[in-house]
């Protein structure tokens, strides 16, 4: 047996191209685990449609990130900005069954939930590219049903401005609710998939915020768990 046979397979990028051309979401479809619901193109564009109805085409748009789009946004934006919104934190609460986790080892991905407040990135797109770079947003987080788009108020430096994000949908088989520290560290530091690890997702997310100066009191406890598991 050749050494590399034993080698996990390279895992899947997600990247700006990937999700333009639909081939990710291609990929997706093509590998659905049983009971597994997903939109259609038709569904994700009219999901959009609703969600831009009451924005000014001709004004710019904001995008507020507090996980992966933090460190891999994969959409173009013209100003990324730190800020802090309020009546929702950030929390591991949803299922990976695929992607970063599988049905025997299910790993862990982040969602805002109610309460509290999360700091986070926001970016601002061009209100010309607002509909093609949101398109590819809602290619990656709203192809299932799992995540919720709303409007936001996101206080910055320098302004307070409405900003869309991507909140738990609480009514979702996937939805995990309040984990303890202890299981939420041993899903995160053991579930792997195609994209990768659930851990290195954990890693990212924790370095990207240090470098932004903020810190998560709740992720800080996941994380000397992960270290004694």
């Amino acid at each position: 047996m050749r050494d590399d046979a034993l080698e996990p397979p390279e895992p899947v990028v997600i990247t700006r191209d990937g999700l333009a051309d639909g081939s990710l979401l291609a990929t997706i479809r093509n590998n659905l685990l049983p009971g597994m619901v997903v939109r259609s193109d038709e569904e994700i564009a009219a999901s959009l449609e609703q969600t831009l109805a009451s924005h000014d085409p001709a004004a710019d748009l904001w995008v507020f990130g507090y996980g992966s789009l933090m460190w891999n946004p994969a959409f173009d934006y013209a100003e990324q900005q730190t800020g802090i919104v309020r009546g929702w934190h950030r929390r591991f609460c949803l299922w990976l069954e695929m992607g970063r986790g599988s049905p025997d080892n299910p790993g862990l991905m982040l969602a805002l939930d109610r309460g509290g407040t999360c700091r986070g990135v926001a970016f601002r797109i061009p209100a010309a590219e607002v509909r093609t770079e949101l398109l590819i947003i809602w290619r990656r987080e709203m192809f299932g049903t799992a995540y919720l788009a709303r409007w936001v108020d996101v206080r910055t430096a320098c302004a307070t401005v409405p900003d869309i994000t991507f909140v738990v949908n609480r009514d979702h088989p996937r939805y995990a609710g309040r984990l303890s520290d202890a299981e939420a560290a041993m899903r995160i530091a053991s579930a792997s998939g195609s994209l990768g690890t659930c851990a290195a997702y954990f890693q990212n997310t924790l370095d990207h915020l240090a470098s932004l100066g903020i810190r998560d009191a709740a992720l800080q406890r996941i994380a000397a768990g992960t270290a004694k598991t």
